[in-house]
């Protein structure tokens, strides 16, 4: 899983594509990386642009991404404030409608369908449902002059693994997610809501599928040494033993969703 770039300076527009640039929030920390990924999307001959998440409530930052519009669309792949606490304020500065998969984070815009095709500057964005992650979570496809991306949000991050909390995130739908992104033409940049882009979406949830079920099965051997009823805490101390204790928190809560998820396998 091979990395295309990496991270811009904080509030810099970087071009990664023709009809793809980023700009990163300053809002850095052990589960966002080097801060949120917005991107501003739009055909090259396009005046209005698309915003993909704009981020957290960072005035500087959302008036930044103002000097880049007009902005035709926002769209938020998930619920989560690092991309959606300041949508409000975004949406007032540009007056731009926000669509999402929850109708509750919508403004003046109708809830995001699976499977449907959005036209905007000059583009058109296939939405995908990849919920796991978070129930809500979509990822944006898009193919223009021979360019493939997908705007994969927190589903797949440029960098490292992505949390799946119990109880809003679910294990047997992040993976169901992943194969469906697996199944991208090859060649499908993946533009993530955090970390660097990278090259091949069919690789990168490859990986990630391959991860998970590894750690699924090492979730399995400590459940069958220590029996059905050891604690998330505990499977953590011994399975995430390799990862920063700053992120435990949030291995537990993926631990939860571990073993809720060999629940329903009837595994436990």
């Amino acid at each position: 899983m091979s990395q295309v770039r990496d991270h811009p300076a904080y509030g810099m527009l970087r071009q990664v594509t023709p009809y793809a640039a980023v700009v990163l929030a300053h809002n850095p920390s052990p589960m966002t990386l080097e801060g949120t990924n917005t991107w501003l999307v739009r055909a090259p001959a396009a005046h209005e642009c698309v915003v993909i998440d704009p981020g957290p409530a960072d005035v500087e930052h959302l008036r930044r991404l103002t000097e880049h519009g007009p902005v035709a669309l926002v769209l938020l792949t998930h619920c989560h404030p690092d991309h959606v606490a300041g949508v409000d304020e975004f949406a007032e500065l540009t007056g731009a409608p926000v669509r999402a998969l929850d109708p509750s984070w919508c403004r003046d815009g109708a809830a995001l369908v699976d499977g449907e095709t959005i036209r905007a500057a000059g583009l058109e964005l296939r939405v995908l449902a990849t919920p796991g992650h978070t129930t809500d979570s979509v990822s944006l496809s898009v193919e223009h002059d021979g360019v493939a991306a997908v705007f994969s949000g927190d589903t797949i991050l440029g960098r490292g693994t992505t949390v799946v909390a119990h109880p809003d995130g679910h294990l047997g739908s992040y993976l169901a997610s992943l194969r469906k992104l697996a199944e991208l033409p090859a060649g499908t940049l993946v533009l993530p809501g955090h970390g660097p882009e990278l090259d091949d979406a069919r690789t990168a949830a490859s990986a990630y599928l391959a991860h998970r079920e590894q750690r699924l099965d090492q979730v399995r051997a400590v459940v069958r040494e220590h029996g059905g009823g050891v604690s998330a805490r505990r499977v953590v101390e011994i399975v995430y033993a390799d990862v920063d204790p700053s992120v435990w928190p949030a291995a537990e809560s993926t631990v939860r969703a571990q073993l809720a998820h060999l629940d329903e396998l009837g595994e436990l």
